[in-house]
Parts: C-alpha cells; sequence; structure tokens
C-alpha cells in the first residue's frame, strides 16, 4: 500500500465528500494530483480522529484520578 492509498482509507461516509470536493480545485493550484489531495484530507482526519480521542482518554483519567 502506498502513502496515497493510506491516506484515502481515512474517507468515509461524509469526509469522501469533503475530500472530492477539495480535490480539483486544490490540485489545480499546486502541483498535487487530485488524489494526493484526497490522501492529505484523509490523513487529516485521521489525525483529528487521534486527537480526539488521545485528548478525550486524557480527561478521563484526570478525572479518575481527581475523584
Amino acid at each position: 500500500m502506498d502513502r496515497v492509498e493510506m491516506g484515502k482509507t481515512g474517507l468515509t461516509g461524509w469526509r469522501v465528500k469533503v475530500a472530492d470536493g477539495v480535490a480539483d480545485p486544490v490540485a489545480s493550484r499546486t502541483s498535487l494530483s487530485p488524489d494526493a489531495v484526497r490522501a492529505v484530507v484523509g490523513a487529516l482526519f485521521f489525525a483529528l480522529s487521534l486527537y480526539y480521542v488521545a485528548s478525550t482518554v486524557a480527561r478521563a483519567a484526570q478525572t479518575a484520578r481527581s475523584t
């Protein structure tokens, strides 16, 4: 699996529509291909998901320690 395919695995549901909507306009203004733009968007959504999960776990651990 290459980096583009790995980045695109983060795209499911409404995220696919967002990536498809921005892929062509961004690709036309940059040197990236539309698939590469979709991969970047997918990777960003994946990173945001990790951040939200990690921050929730940290808050839960902090709450558990304080009670």
